[in-house]
């Protein structure tokens, strides 16, 4: 027997488990992978954007799935909290653009190791073992089942993630084992995903990614999304940061429902473009338009903006007209790719959908169905925007759990 059984040795259940032993608790946490925080150790490619360093507010406002059920997590433990919980256990860490907070060292490895050594030095045992079952006596759950055996505990955690990024452990399991519990599980598709594309020329530009442009999603002739960023052509479609917050704002998605718009030069206005344009031009008056352009654009956009601009790549610029040329500043500032379907769900960073929050104690992550079973992190249907988010909802729906469990 044991005061706490936590599922899942990712970012939730490493912090739980922490902050219960902290608390004095005897803490056994199952991960059936041999290594602690996998998904961890690759998030923000492999530097780890530990939190926001923004107030709750911000974060609230950066959670577009059920941000009111973390209105009371937030305000037990926040990004403050969590960076001076990391600097206090040897991880320096550094503010950068978007107030994205990572390790000074950039290694991800930091973060799952300080929490790893922490669970070592307050004795939480690991057992590698996958959890086939929980075990539920007269509306209470009173420990798990795995490799055959029972485990006994007065509580159980889930924190083991969603169904992204399978090969790091997170297969979905705590969606079953909430089921078995008599939890509802909402409609899991994938988010923070890249998007396909039915438009050829993406392939054409595979490779070429895109700084300091600004992404416009549209639902029908809606603008439901605009950020300055970086994204990224595929062979697919397009990713990259981006991409993937798009991603979250896609509610339904349909074949031509939705389409992106990109500004290729949104430090100019249209009027500031069309000057650009106009002195460029001057400057190539003799020289076929695909040529005069090559100052204004990556090389391996200008042939397809060319084709999609309608203008005869070797057309004399002096013979552009003043509507072909408009028309073209009109297309830099409005770039268009149709957007087809989402990625597979285990190439998306997170599980939109989960464990109804309707049926989780917003103050204790504590189940409303079965006593003694909490949820913690990704298994619950919150999720968040791209910036060190959904890191900080795993982090602080852990410390809840772990306070009250």
């Amino acid at each position: 027997m044991t005061d706490i059984i936590i599922i899942g040795g990712g970012a939730a259940g490493c912090f739980a488990a922490v902050h219960a032993a902290r608390l004095g608790k005897n803490v056994l946490l199952f991960e059936k992978n041999d290594c602690l925080g996998r998904k961890l150790r690759i998030t923000g490619k492999g530097r780890c954007n530990v939190t926001n360093n923004s107030s709750a507010q911000e974060h609230m406002n950066n959670i577009p799935v059920n941000p009111r059920f973390m209105y009371s997590a937030f305000a037990a433990y926040d990004s403050a909290d969590v960076m001076s919980f990391f600097e206090e256990l040897g991880v320096p860490l550094k503010t950068e653009r978007g107030n994205r907070v990572f390790p000074v060292s950039d290694r991800a490895d930091d973060i799952a190791d300080a929490l790893a050594d922490e669970m070592k030095r307050l004795g939480v045992r690991v057992v590698n073992r996958r959890v086939a079952s929980l075990i539920i006596e007269d509306g209470n759950c009173v420990g798990i089942r795995a490799g055959g055996e029972e485990y006994r505990s007065a509580s159980v955690l889930i924190a083991c993630g969603g169904a992204s990024y399978p090969k790091t452990g997170s297969t979905g399991d705590g969606y079953s084992l909430a089921r078995q519990a008599g939890h509802t599980v909402t409609e899991l598709k994938p988010s923070l995903v890249p998007l396909t594309s039915s438009d050829r020329f993406c392939a054409e530009l595979m490779g070429l990614s895109l700084r300091n442009v600004t992404l416009t999603l549209y639902d029908k002739e809606k603008p439901v999304y605009s950020e300055l960023g970086e994204m990224l052509f595929t062979h697919f479609g397009v990713s990259g940061p981006l991409v993937l917050s798009a991603s979250s704002h896609i509610c339904d998605m349909q074949p031509d429902r939705y389409r992106l718009l990109i500004d290729l030069k949104p430090a100019l206005s249209a009027e500031q473009l069309d000057a650009r344009l106009q002195r460029d031009f001057a400057e190539n008056l003799n020289r076929d338009f695909v040529n005069g352009i090559r100052k204004l654009l990556p090389s391996k956009l200008i042939p397809v903006i060319t084709q999609l601009s309608g203008i005869p790549a070797d057309q004399k610029i002096n013979g552009v007209t003043r509507e072909q040329r408009r028309s073209f500043g009109e297309l830099m500032k409005a770039f268009p790719v149709r957007i087809s379907g989402f990625r597979p769900i285990d190439e998306a960073i997170i599980t939109s959908g989960g464990v109804s929050v309707r049926e989780i104690d917003p103050h204790t992550m504590e189940s409303k169905l079965v006593n003694g079973l909490f949820f913690a992190g990704e298994v619950i249907d919150v999720d968040a925007y791209t910036g060190g988010f959904n890191l900080q909802i795993a982090f602080s729906t852990a410390y809840s759990a772990a306070l009250y469990m």
